[in-house]
């Protein structure tokens, strides 16, 4: 087989990709919304909720739950990094800033994985190409938080700064610690702890809910939980098994556009030239980070792919992680 037919995607493939993309860059625009109304707490409380509900029959019916739970402390602590902490201190970063703008600082998480590569000593030599990738990162998110954000709202820039540096370490607690076990059944747990652990979170700090939020907000909380959360992580299983975990990789380079062009139609948010540069810095440099010569990476798909065949990927959601 020739390296250039490993990179060829069937039909079934580009519908998956282009759903996943859709459905990993909308939540920024939906968070906005629901923020308007209700706390941070109570947004991560209802999403993960009711991704839980719908997820976890799927979960049981597959049988996916029980070897998920044989490594339940390493289950606990990618709860906390990648779900539970992330998720509030997003909605919190959306209090101040665009859905554009957030989705945009969000795809330096590759950026800060090379980080924790290099924190954790498992970073591979970098290439030149690397190292210019590194660069033009930086100078994207420079340009992005200098430049596109005001003073006032640097707070907001910390609280999506501790959203990142979550999303670069969950990935690798899956994939160092949880390897082994079914990724459907890791993120159902983690949803359904999530959920439970902010029961107490929402009633002392927020208290019992009133009455329902507007409409607005009760569609943006349901389409979240549903179509951003327990459809994506589906249609990622299921994007995985089609073209395996590494050119799976690539969707985290649709979610930005996707997510400037939704604040931009639905929500009328600016876009400026500052936003165009700093989108193109970003996603140039986290690309070019984890890029690796064709052959290596044709030679690793065909390797990895037969991990997740047609069961429950267990290396999918180490590889890709969700940007939302």
């Amino acid at each position: 087989m020739q390296v250039s037919d490993t990179w060829r995607m069937s039909r079934r493939a580009v519908l998956l990709f282009v759903a996943l993309g859709v459905a990993w860059g909308i939540p920024y625009m939906l968070i906005k919304v629901a923020v308007e109304s209700l706390s941070p707490a109570e947004l991560v409380l209802a999403r993960t909720a009711l991704a839980a509900a719908l997820l976890l029959p799927v979960a049981v019916a597959r049988k996916a739950v029980a070897p998920a739970m044989r490594h339940w402390r390493w289950v606990v602590m990618f709860t906390i990094v990648e779900i539970a902490v992330p998720w509030v201190t997003l909605g919190a970063a959306e209090q101040r800033l665009s859905s554009s703008t957030t989705g945009l600082l969000l795809a330096a998480v590759p950026l800060v994985g090379l980080a924790v590569a290099f924190v954790s000593g498992r970073a591979e030599r970098l290439t030149g190409s690397a190292w210019l990738g590194l660069a033009l990162g930086v100078a994207g998110v420079a340009a992005l938080v200098g430049l596109d954000v005001g003073s006032s709202d640097l707070g907001a820039v910390a609280a999506l700064g501790v959203t990142v540096v979550g999303y670069a370490i969950g990935p690798a607690i899956l994939a160092r610690k949880l390897g082994a076990s079914p990724g459907l059944g890791v993120i159902t747990v983690a949803l359904t702890l999530t959920s439970l652990g902010y029961v107490p979170v929402v009633l002392i700090g927020d208290g019992v809910p009133s009455g329902l939020p507007p409409t607005d907000v009760v569609v943006s909380v349901v389409l979240l939980a549903t179509v951003c959360t327990a459809v994506a992580f589906l249609l990622l299983f299921a994007l995985v098994g089609e073209v395996g975990p590494v050119r799976a990789t690539t969707i985290t380079y649709i979610n930005p556009a996707v997510a400037v062009v939704a604040g931009a139609v639905v929500l009328d948010e600016r876009v400026t030239a500052v936003t165009v540069v700093g989108f193109a810095l970003v996603v140039a440099g986290s690309y070019l980070v984890n890029r690796r010569p064709r052959r290596d990476g044709a030679l690793r798909e065909r390797t990895d792919t037969p991990t997740v065949g047609t069961a429950e990927p267990v290396v999918s959601t180490a590889t890709v992680r969700p940007d939302c």
